[in-house]
């Protein structure tokens, strides 16, 4: 039988009693139009154990599992998911440095993330549009004991406001495959040469930052290579899995919220004599979202589980990211069509959770994407 143990039930507990002393509508609704990052919500957040909840004791971490992330990142983006979103991402990238830096690299950076001092990013991609790590073009050349960095990276999150970035580079020959040839490098934000151009108000998920950034022969110990030369592509791809059951954790998250609040309007609001929840037609489209929800929720916690007992299943988190985005998607949409014109409004929130369906449905790799490494890993090779 499947059960949370009590530690986990704990956690989850804890999570939600902090949104809701925390996350206030009218609050978010103005970081939302600001398009600013909750800053103060972060750090206390931190400051219960929060981020990195997942590192190890030795790193200020609370020496957790992927589902009690899963289950902090469902509880915030459920109570609210703008800010639930923001303090999830705060650590992005960071679990590059967690698998595969070395001793030095953890003790000099997780703390601090984990803390609510700094946030993280990564910078993989380069392409304008999608999401492509063969066709790397930026360049990290070995001169002495430092690399020297040039290239342009896109759509950094916590672009311009992260401590540091885990950036993708080629080091290998021009003429080498992306795959053996590109690295994973740390850069301290404040290093030289640098730029970082704000991408402007998104669709949702307003409250974390967007950037690209320039790199100009950017120059940083040869130490703050990440696990071994050559090994970047792999790297990136065992995060992104990674990612996806986080991701697919917010999407549950923000299904869940939207449902909280059809339900409460549902069941207050009366036409035509009756309470909206009373007509057949509202009970179906309820009825049918809460299916959704479940059967999202039950493979994201399996992608979960698997992952914390050793079994990084990348069919399965694409899996979960498919699914509770596109619930996500679809309990948003139908929350809306009951709210009618009102959910077409700021004041009741829904709106706001629908945009922000929207974007973890696209943050790294869409259903499309989904779909070819579902079908790739069912269907096997074709002889």
């Amino acid at each position: 039988m499947f059960e949370f143990t009590k530690p986990q039930k704990e956690i989850r507990k804890a999570a939600k009693d902090f949104a809701k002393g925390e996350f206030d509508k009218e609050i978010a609704y103005e970081f939302d139009k600001a398009s600013t990052f909750p800053k103060d919500i972060w750090e206390k957040a931190a400051d219960l154990g929060f981020i990195g909840i997942h590192f190890p004791e030795a790193f200020s971490g609370g020496e957790m599992g992927m589902l009690e992330n899963v289950l902090i990142a469902e509880e915030f983006c459920r109570k609210d998911s703008s800010i639930g979103g923001a303090l999830t991402l705060a650590s992005f990238a960071s679990e590059c440095l967690l698998s595969f830096g070395d001793t030095e690299q953890k003790k000099q950076f997780l703390p601090r993330v984990a803390e609510g001092e700094i946030l993280s990013a990564g910078a993989f991609s380069e392409t304008a549009y999608g999401f492509d790590l063969i066709d790397i073009a930026t360049t990290a050349t070995r001169q002495g004991d430092e690399w020297v960095i040039n290239g342009t990276k896109k759509h950094v999150i916590n672009g311009g406001q992260a401590g540091f970035y885990i950036v993708l580079c080629r080091t290998g020959a021009a003429d080498e495959t992306s795959q053996n040839s590109c690295s994973l490098i740390l850069v301290e934000a404040t290093s030289p040469g640098i730029t970082s151009t704000d991408k402007g108000p998104a669709l949702g998920r307003r409250l974390t930052a967007i950037s690209d950034l320039d790199f100009k022969d950017v120059r940083v110990p040869a130490s703050n290579l990440i696990g071994k030369e050559g090994k970047g592509i792999s790297q990136v791809e065992t995060f992104l899995a990674e990612d996806k059951i986080i991701t697919a954790a917010q999407a549950l998250g923000n299904a869940l919220g939207s449902m909280d609040r059809v339900l409460d309007y549902t069941k207050g609001r009366v036409q035509f004599g009756r309470k909206l929840a009373e007509f057949q037609i509202s009970r179906h489209k309820i009825a049918d979202m809460a299916l959704k929800i479940e059967m999202a929720s039950l493979l994201t916690y399996k992608a979960a589980w698997s992952r914390d007992k050793g079994q990084l299943d990348d069919r399965l988190a694409s899996m979960a990211k498919m699914a509770a985005c596109r619930t996500a998607m679809e309990v948003g949409a139908e929350t809306i069509q009951l709210f009618g014109g009102y959910g077409y409004m700021t004041e009741y929130e829904v709106e706001r959770f629908y945009r922000d369906a929207k974007v973890m449905e696209l943050h790294f790799g869409a259903r499309e994407t989904q779909k070819d490494i579902i079908a790739d890993t069912v269907i096997g090779k074709i002889r």
